[in-house]
């Protein structure tokens, strides 16, 4: 993820938007009282918090196969391994 957007997601100010979701009353109930156990206020945090989990995994997973299918496109087009892993590394400390 970049600096930048990373900034943002740990703004504690940023916009909210209220949703509407059904969620089985059992689950409801356990995410209550794991809440505080984990140091959460409530159990919407707790949501929040695995939502947000969920989502850093999967944005890291595929904006990594999107690096991994560049590399091997560029592999296939003749680009010598040494000078990938040169870009790569000038990417990664930017």
């Amino acid at each position: 993820m970049k600096v930048e957007a990373l900034k943002k997601r740990l703004d504690k100010n940023r916009p909210m938007t209220s949703i509407t979701i059904r969620i089985p009353e059992d689950v409801i109930e356990d995410l209550k009282r794991v809440a505080p156990l984990l140091g959460f206020s409530g159990y919407q945090p707790l949501v929040r918090a695995y939502l947000g989990q969920g989502l850093r995994a999967d944005l890291e997973r595929l904006e990594g196969d999107t690096v991994s299918a560049l590399v091997a496109s560029l592999k296939r087009h003749g680009v010598n391994d040494e000078v990938i892993q040169t870009a790569l590394s000038e990417v990664a400390h930017h």
